[in-house]
């Protein structure tokens, strides 16, 4: 039976549930993205892939992710598991990528998770059209009001917004579902930012094809990456 995205998040984050020795695909996450790819591996059965996460808010102490994506790996690699990594640069400085060369692991392509949904064109063509903008996901949108308004200290010092946001034009919401209370929080996001509203619905982007990829290549890079 296929895991069930509604009912498995707070699994997702914990130890993968293969046992010990059993061979197989876990995909290292950062949880900022547990949901959507529940969503992409609930097509497989329960055995042929396990995710486990590592803190989103972990975005906030870049320092700790690769020391905490070793432990992982390393205990994955004692259960006989095959390891991909579904991360982007995420403020380490390039520590990410030197760790997974060092280990011969592979990620998914992108520096962050916007370009990774939106893909590397579109991307592009977004900051063209306008370098000042505020990206947010279904995940920022959940969580906006923890992560921006308390987490970057404008709810008790408003001030601080044109500091942090005297740059920007618009917020450019790119959406994993079809969600009218998502979009009528990012609304109200960009209002709180006194920012432009934008909307684009992205699905899952890049991540879906990456993902099956790798369960037909058991984690190693696809040909032609």
């Amino acid at each position: 039976m296929a895991r069930k995205p509604q009912s498995a998040d707070r699994r997702v984050c914990a130890a993968p549930s293969s046992p010990s020795g059993t061979s197989g695909l876990t995909l290292v996450a950062c949880g900022a993205l547990a949901r959507e790819l529940l969503a992409i591996t609930s097509q497989f059965p329960d055995d042929a892939l396990d995710i486990t996460c590592l803190p989103a808010s972990w975005h906030n102490h870049p320092e700790r992710i690769v020391p905490g994506l070793r432990r992982k790996v390393a205990a994955l690699r004692r259960q006989g598991r095959e390891v991909a990594v579904v991360y982007g640069d995420c403020g380490t400085g390039g520590e990410i990528d030197a760790f997974l060369r060092e280990q011969q692991l592979d990620r998914i392509p992108g520096p962050h998770c916007y370009e990774m949904f939106l893909g590397p064109a579109e991307f592009e063509g977004e900051m063209e059209r306008e370098l000042g903008t505020f990206f947010l996901t279904d995940y920022m949108v959940r969580h906006f009001e923890r992560i921006v308004m308390q987490g970057m200290g404008l709810r008790k010092h408003p001030q601080l917004r044109d500091m942090y946001f005297g740059n920007y034009r618009r917020v450019l919401y790119i959406a994993q579902t079809e969600d009218r209370a998502l979009q009528d929080k990012a609304r109200a996001a960009a209002m709180e930012l006194d920012l432009e509203y934008e909307y684009r619905f992205t699905g899952f982007g890049d991540f879906t094809s990456w993902v099956e990829s790798r369960m037909q290549t058991g984690g190693l890079p696809a040909t032609g990456d």
